[in-house]
């Protein structure tokens, strides 16, 4: 069994997407993920299963479009994937409540970042499948657009660094 971390986009922010996570918790034991356990309540699931990432995310999108009636998206990492994201991070001396990953499905070409708009106090790199952002203003006054990361999902460092120990854990 692999640990695997499952991270839900536009949960349960800004008044959108409602979801418990009792409900996401019981959802996963249902697609039988083991050891299931969810962190806050902005859809971060962790668990583990004998499926590749590939089937997990398309079991669990199935679920939860099911559910919500409307597709909701799901970036999906291993334990050993999430240590080195929180590992990797280009700005480790920056506040990790200011500091980002954004997640994504695939890696991006080296050019990805060439169409932001609206930076201002902001730092921006890329990692494999993520991008980093350390928002150094703080994420509340910022008009950075990334257009590369239209349909990822962001996890501030000190999430990243909680759920790479719970998936460790299990």
């Amino acid at each position: 069994m692999t640990a695997f971390v499952a991270l839900l986009r536009a949960v349960n922010v800004g008044g959108t997407g409602k979801l418990p996570m009792s409900e996401l918790k019981a959802m996963c034991e249902e697609l039988g993920f083991g050891a299931v356990r969810t962190y806050i309540a902005s859809g971060n699931v962790v668990f583990t299963s004998r499926k590749s990432e590939a089937a997990i995310k398309t079991a669990l999108e199935k679920r939860l479009h099911a559910y919500a009636g409307a597709p909701v998206g799901v970036l999906v990492r291993s334990a050993a994937e999430m240590a080195q994201i929180s590992a990797d991070n280009p700005f480790p001396k920056a506040a990790p409540n200011r500091t980002v990953a954004i997640f994504l499905d695939s890696a991006l070409p080296k050019d990805a970042l060439t169409s932001i708009r609206g930076q201002n106090n902001e730092e921006l790199r890329l990692g494999r499948r993520e991008i980093y952002v350390h928002y150094g203003d703080g994420m509340g006054t910022s008009k950075l657009v990334i257009p590369a990361a239209k349909t990822g999902t962001a996890r501030n460092m000190n999430t990243v660094a909680t759920l790479a120990k719970m998936a460790a854990d299990i």
